[in-house]
């Protein structure tokens, strides 16, 4: 099915482009027909004035009279034979003339680019003579300029298509997303109350304390996943939060779970609280996400810095670590789903986390800087 659908997009592709070609091709045809057509026409009205200049004959006089005044749509100027333009020109805007004492200078250097002068001998000794210049017709300039304003068209109709199919698509994938988060929050709901449950009957007997406690954090960490999975698709309250707080709370949590030989380190410059509109369990997932992806980026030692910056309109934090960099032709895909350079894991912590600060916290995530062999820094913007 997928590649019937394929291979029908193909053959309408090829089909559009040979539609565009074939008028391209067809309006330059036709273009070099009417501007054959429009020079053969000035050369007429030219030979008409040589005739009225010369014949004394009234049939002669009638019928030039009806050649120069058939002409109403290609511009004509006459100039004297070292281009200073005559007060002799049909089809030119008499305003603009009055407006611009250089127009007819103008028009006849622009004219002059188009096509060759016919010339008209007034005397032969002394040689004089005048040059005719002229200009295309409105209908010529329509029909060249045709293929132009239809590949605009075209282009802006592929262009507004591919817009709504990935609108489309982003939309599916949003509700899939949402589906898939919002059922595994309900799956996880069951037995997590179950749980709970059997924990609060271990904690009856003081032999199983220190059992019952181990678990009870387990179960906290699971209704706190839970929390998180129940939040995604639906619009998350946002509450001022003080950052340092958060973000060394996550710190802490990976510090404990990370080798001896990793070094953490969180810089507030000396502001000891940093004002941000979050929602306090969704950023944390984030921080978690990128703390552990820093993480599994070094080899069990190294440094891992977080900065966390207080600017006028915004809180900037940068999350560094001296792991393995991101190569410069993955760091466009590290953010799509199912990328993961790890041989564990579906490659979502990433997209999940750019997909939280964008959609629900209106910010910013993205690889500020990143270089093979010496570490990465990934960067949150989030607005006041």
């Amino acid at each position: 099915m997928l590649s019937q659908l394929l291979n029908w997009r193909t053959v309408l592709a090829v089909i559009a482009i040979a539609i565009v070609t074939g008028t391209v091709f067809y309006s330059q045809y036709l273009s070099k027909k009417i501007a054959a057509d429009e020079r053969r026409k000035v050369n007429v009205w030219v030979q008409s004035l040589k005739t009225r200049s010369t014949t004394t004959d009234q049939s002669a006089l009638e019928l030039t009279n009806i050649i120069t005044s058939e002409n109403k749509d290609i511009p004509i100027i006459g100039t004297d034979e070292k281009d200073n333009p005559l007060n002799d020109y049909l089809n030119i805007d008499t305003n603009l003339i009055k407006a611009d004492s250089n127009y007819l200078r103008k028009i006849v250097a622009a004219f002059k680019k188009q096509h060759e002068p016919f010339t008209v001998e007034i005397s032969k000794e002394p040689l004089y003579y005048n040059k005719y210049y002229y200009g295309d017709s409105q209908l010529l300039q329509q029909v060249r300029y045709y293929p132009i304003i239809q590949l605009i068209i075209v282009a802006l109709f592929i262009i507004i298509t591919l817009i709504t199919i990935s609108t489309r698509n982003k939309s599916t994938q949003n509700q899939v997303w949402a589906g898939m988060a919002k059922e595994t929050a309900h799956q996880i709901g069951t037995p997590l109350s179950s749980l709970q449950g059997w924990v609060e009957m271990l904690k009856d007997n003081p032999q199983n304390e220190k059992i019952a406690n181990e678990m009870a954090k387990d179960v906290d960490r699971l209704k706190l996943v839970s929390d998180r999975f129940g939040k995604i698709g639906s619009t998350p309250q946002l509450e001022e939060k003080d950052a340092v707080t958060q973000v060394n709370n996550m710190v802490a949590y990976i510090k404990r779970r990370a080798s001896d030989k990793v070094n953490f380190t969180v810089t507030n410059f000396s502001e000891p609280t940093i004002a941000a509109m979050i929602n306090a369990p969704l950023f944390d997932w984030v921080i978690e996400n990128l703390l552990k992806n820093a993480l599994d980026a070094m080899d069990g030692k190294g440094s891992i810095g977080v900065t966390i910056k207080n600017e006028t309109s915004s809180v900037v934090i940068d999350i560094t670590d001296s792991g393995k960099g991101i190569s410069a032709a993955n760091i466009s895909k590290v953010f799509k789903p199912g990328f993961t350079t790890k041989k564990r894991g579906w490659g979502l912590g990433l997209s999940l986390s750019k997909r939280i600060i964008e959609q629900y916290h209106k910010g910013e995530l993205f690889v500020k800087h990143s270089e093979a062999g010496k570490g990465t820094t990934f960067r949150i913007v989030l607005k006041k």
